[in-house]
């Protein structure tokens, strides 16, 4: 199913909670809507599942216009964040809560229970009450109560936020394999950027009850459209440039302790001023070559097993972060190092009066 949102726009009270939000998502897409805590994203969602009303815009699945269509004949199955399971029933009684109100066979209704279990692995655990249940397993019998409505569109409201770490990273991949083995389409809302990139088709980064940009992950990561992106997708080291030279496939931009070839950008004459932003990942340390080459101290060492952290100040004064992976032997405090920022690596923005630093 296609869900397609046109210019919507939410208030409580006298507050805006999204602002002419447009959206089209494509049918069997895992697709994220990502962003910080009161940008608008679980609001997004519940207009999508029918708990809200847009006061101007349109909601749509496939050609139909869902204003107005009650939660319960949208054909939607919704995941909460507390995953809202009956205590007093079992697996198999939870499961079966969301056929209640269709009026199926008992044949019918025992088969979709036993397939969405299925799909969740949770067979054994039919005759278990929450509270004999793991969190993540929990998670997975709000799974199969939502699955087993066949929806059109699924929703996932942060399922994973209640989850210790090592149970979120499990949870991804089986999300991941049910997505895959379902093909619904499915719109998920996280804060959790690693979540994001790791499992999205596509993610709509939100910002204020505004969509900032939307892509898939590998694009938002490398090349994204403002600094609020940047920043929230991912770490990112920026330094104040401006550009030297513009044209062809590249550019020089003039920053703290040297040059730097970047991509070409468009839009970015010579003189403009200019945000010079690379990930710590991308920073060869110890580069005599290759062009891209500054020079640093080495302010802070982090050593963390597969990675060591380093905090360093470029020549002229700005400090940088850094990555080093599988290290096998630091460096220390004081110690003066080349770096190379490969040219690829770098992010072009023009500087602006309401950018971080401006």
């Amino acid at each position: 199913m296609r869900v397609t949102i046109h210019n919507v726009s939410k208030r409580f009270g006298d507050t805006p909670v999204l602002r002419e939000v447009s959206l089209a998502i494509e049918e069997h897409e895992l697709f994220f809507l990502l962003g910080p805590s009161g940008c608008g994203k679980t609001t997004l969602l519940r207009m999508v599942a029918g708990f809200y009303e847009p006061e101007q815009g349109e909601v749509r699945f496939g050609d139909r216009v869902m204003n107005r269509v009650p939660p319960h004949r949208r054909n939607t199955g919704m995941v909460f964040q507390n995953y809202a399971l009956w205590p007093h029933m079992t697996v198999w009684d939870n499961v079966a809560y969301g056929l209640e109100v269709r009026r199926l066979s008992r044949e019918e209704r025992n088969r979709r229970i036993e397939e969405a279990l299925r799909i969740v692995r949770m067979e054994d655990y039919r005759d278990r009450k929450p509270n004999q249940l793991s969190g993540g397993q929990q998670q997975r019998v709000a799974l199969a109560r939502a699955l087993v409505v066949q929806p059109d569109v699924l929703l996932l409201d942060e399922p994973l936020s209640n989850l210790d770490a090592q149970l979120r990273l499990e949870m991804r991949e089986e999300i991941r394999r049910i997505h895959d083995q379902t093909r619904i389409t499915t719109i998920y809302v996280t804060h959790d950027q690693e979540e994001a990139l790791s499992l999205a088709d596509r993610i709509a980064v939100m910002r204020a009850g505004r969509i900032e940009q939307v892509g898939d992950p590998r694009s938002l990561y490398r090349r994204p459209a403002n600094r609020f992106v940047a920043d929230f997708i991912g770490e990112c080291n920026w330094l104040e440039g401006e550009v030297a030279v513009a044209g062809g496939a590249g550019c020089r931009v003039r920053v703290a302790g040297g040059e730097l070839e970047a991509p070409a950008t468009s839009g970015l004459d010579p003189g403009a001023r200019v945000w010079v932003g690379f990930r710590p990942e991308a920073v060869v340390l110890d580069a005599t070559d290759g062009g891209n080459v500054l020079r640093a101290t080495v302010e802070r060492a982090t050593y963390l097993g597969r990675v060591e952290q380093y905090a360093l100040r470029l020549a002229d004064g700005p400090r940088i972060k850094a990555l080093a992976f599988n290290p096998e032997q630091g460096r220390q405090p004081g110690e003066v190092v080349p770096v190379r920022i490969p040219a690829a690596s770098l992010i072009l923005l023009p500087k602006t009066n309401g950018d971080p630093g401006a």
